[in-house]
């Protein structure tokens, strides 16, 4: 059973998540908060697995909250809610912590398929997506840092591709290797620069001026 927190300043638009939430024989709702302060208080209590997340809120925005929840606890994933495709409070959300965000005009299967996407591990917006969404709202970008240098010639070859924005199976296409190998690199990557997903490793990228990295 997936554990899930709906958080959102509207009664109405919560009311009506909950409702798909629990439609589904494999979701559950543990409660629900009306703003960012409330949010990580609950998810202390309740240990959601999956926290659907607003970013514009009162007493605490979505994305400090993003970054309370998960500096408390890394396991649990965070979906960004937001009005816009490319807004910079998501970016600034995903940088907290978020594993990527939906529209909150989406489709409900879009939102039950980002939640259930989370859930075993993955993000729920593309790499590329990520990256052009870092690309419009860029901050000042950072010298590597020196866990980079702890990656093999390989390694950083494949964190090249993936920070492009490329999918596992057209890094093993353009690297003529099997998929697996490709999946095995990343999560290697992944660990040794302390990253918690593919949407991080764009972040980590583009900030530190990588997102071109090949060797």
């Amino acid at each position: 059973m997936i554990r899930v927190l709906i958080v959102d300043d509207q009664a109405l638009f919560r009311s009506g998540i909950r409702m798909l939430v629990e439609s589904q024989p494999d979701l559950f709702c543990v409660g629900e908060a009306a703003d960012g302060a409330q949010a990580a208080r609950l998810a202390d209590e309740q240990q959601p697995h999956v926290v659907l997340m607003d970013v514009r809120m009162p007493v605490l925005d979505g994305i400090s909250a993003t970054a309370r929840i998960v500096a408390a606890q890394p396991q649990v994933r965070v979906v960004v809610l937001t009005t816009f495709d490319l807004d910079e409070a998501a970016a600034r959300a995903i940088r907290a912590g978020a594993s990527g965000f939906i529209l909150k005009d989406a489709e409900p299967e879009l939102v039950l398929a980002a939640i259930r996407t989370v859930h075993a591990g993955n993000e729920v917006v593309a790499a590329s997506a990520t990256r052009e969404l870092f690309k419009a709202f860029g901050r000042q970008r950072q010298s590597a840092p020196a866990a980079f240098s702890v990656l093999t010639d390989r390694e950083r070859q494949i964190f090249g591709l993936a920070a492009k924005g490329l999918s596992n199976t057209e890094i093993a296409r353009s690297e003529f290797v099997a998929e697996a190998t490709v999946k095995t690199h990343i999560s290697r990557i992944l660990a040794k620069l302390g990253l918690r997903d593919r949407v991080q490793l764009v972040v980590f990228a583009y900030e530190h001026g990588l997102a071109g990295e090949r060797a």
